[in-house]
């Protein structure tokens, strides 16, 4: 999330081109071509290094968030040190996706074959799917659902009025 956010300010081209396009208007018009394309390599390096430095620091921070969770919240490590009831624990954590997942598509599986459902239950339905993918394949997964939703919420709304 952080790193998208911060490749996102440097965008295409970098942030070395979005400089030098903001100083093209103001190079002195008797600059000659060589001069500007000396300039412009400058600025990119410099905008380069800056990136360089951006990128390494959220690492750096992402290293850190990652270091202070596990020692608040421990890692599966510090399970094994109980012995029967740690290694249940660990199995059964490994086991969310996959029976939420199972679940959820047998729960689909009956509500397009046999379940009749009423409009509440399919919302909620849904609304259940939309958290499970997301908790499966992430937040990409709610971003690329989103105009279906909108599409699907928004017409079913514009009907009720």
């Amino acid at each position: 999330m952080f790193l998208d956010a911060i490749g996102s300010i440097f965008g295409e081209g970098g942030l070395g081109s979005t400089i030098v396009n903001m100083v093209k208007d103001y190079f002195p018009p008797d600059m000659s071509e060589a001069e500007k394309a000396k300039f412009t390599m400058a600025i990119n390096e410099a905008a380069h290094i800056k990136e360089k430095e951006m990128m390494q620091l959220a690492m750096q921070a992402d290293r850190e968030l990652t270091d202070r969770i596990a020692s608040l919240e421990g890692t599966a490590a510090d399970l094994n040190q109980l012995p029967f009831v740690g290694r249940i624990i660990i199995f059964l954590r490994g086991c969310q996706r996959p029976l939420w997942g199972f679940a959820t598509l047998y729960m689909d599986f009956l509500w397009f074959t046999a379940w009749k459902l009423t409009e509440k239950q399919q919302t909620a339905l849904i609304v259940i799917n939309v958290l499970v993918l997301g908790f499966l394949f992430g937040e990409r997964t709610i971003k690329n659902l989103e105009p279906l939703l909108l599409n699907i919420f928004g017409n079913s709304s514009k009907g009720a009025r």
